[in-house]
């Protein structure tokens, strides 16, 4: 499998040669509330974030009545109330994601959606979005995923609660249907303590299977991304929210707005840090270069033919006039063409 390793979401390109690409996962930290939707949207735009991801799903296809809610759930809100009904209060309708994508399209960040069940899938696909979220639960999900693959748009695979060989199986599904993919390391815990993230995984993902990589990050504060850059994380994600404080099931592991700002500084400024891979002189140091690299100069006095030796040059500051010592071999093949006083610069 040859994934592709330049796309578009949306107005940003996503290469191993762009900038990071930043998503802001707000989920269902709304509470099912559109004018909370709408706040998210604005933390997310004033933080810098390149995209905003929300969750769409129909209760009714996507869980059974009597699930108990998953551990960090159970933690993070109402006990009396089951996953059903928890879920059920957090849908978000096809025309409130019509008024979320209008509300983006003002605030220039880009709208995007993780899809629970093949009937918001359909919908999703009639509001055009420029790329889809695939969640861990659905990782080993097969059918879904090559429903997903034919939509033809890019898609962002997380690998929480997965083993390596059906992450495997998970991309041979959908490489003869849609080669745009972005595959996350993820660990599917909210949230998850230090010596869960394994971002090592995101090298593993490089080496075997040739693909964009990136990180979905459920680390406590801004957190593990930033260290996802370095081993090569193209895509991050992280979920914020208005108030962590709030009851609900991902308030307490997301950022808040603040922090959500921070994230996205510390993401910007490893890219600098880690600048280029072409080894070269910055354009601030060739002036230091002159200033503290070393030319050739005579150690006493050279007549005019007598050969250069080892004993007769030496090294020094000059300004950056003269030869580098680099190519002091080159010189021990010559004879002075001038005489040269102690401390003059060789000029051969």
């Amino acid at each position: 499998m040859k994934f592709n390793k330049h796309f578009k979401v949306a107005n940003k390109i996503i290469s191993e040669n762009t900038p990071v690409f930043i998503i802001a996962e707000a989920g269902v930290n709304h509470n099912g509330d559109i004018n909370k939707a709408k706040e998210l949207i604005d933390v997310a735009a004033s933080a810098g974030a390149d995209a905003v991801k929300f969750q769409a799903f129909k209760t009714e296809n996507l869980i059974l009545k009597d699930v108990e809610k998953a551990p960090y759930q159970q933690k993070t809100t109402d006990s009396k109330e089951s996953q059903f009904e928890m879920l059920k209060s957090l849908e978000i309708t096809q025309n409130q994601n019509r008024e979320l994508i209008e509300y983006c399209n003002d605030k220039k960040i880009i709208f995007l959606s993780t899809p629970f069940d093949e009937d918001s899938i359909d919908e999703l696909v009639e509001l055009d979005l420029p790329a889809f979220k695939v969640a861990s639960t659905d990782t080993t999900n097969l059918p879904f995923l090559k429903k997903l693959a034919l939509t033809g748009k890019p898609l962002f695979l997380s690998t929480g609660m997965s083993y390596l060989a059906e992450i495997e199986m998970a991309l041979e599904e959908i490489y003869p249907y849609n080669k745009n993919v972005v595959l996350l390391q993820c660990t599917a815990n909210y949230p998850i303590s230090d010596d869960e993230a394994n971002l090592n995984v995101i090298k593993t993902f490089k080496s075997k299977f040739d693909i964009i990589v990136g990180y979905s990050d459920h680390s406590k504060g801004i957190g593990a991304s930033p260290y996802a850059i370095p081993m090569g994380a193209k895509v991050v994600e992280k979920h914020f929210t208005l108030d962590t404080e709030q009851q609900g099931p991902d308030h307490e592991a997301s950022l808040n707005p603040n922090q959500l700002k921070d994230y996205v500084k510390e993401i910007r400024k490893v890219e600098l840090f880690l600048g280029t891979s072409n080894k070269r002189p910055s354009f601030d140091e060739l002036k230091t270069r002159e200033s503290l690299q070393k030319c050739l100069v005579a150690s006493k006095s050279i007549s005019k033919l007598e050969p250069f030796t080892e004993n007769n040059i030496v090294a020094k500051r000059t300004g950056g006039k003269g030869i580098s010592p680099i190519y002091y071999k080159d010189i021990l093949k010559k004879n002075a063409s001038k005489h040269y006083n102690v401390n003059d610069i060789i000029d051969e």
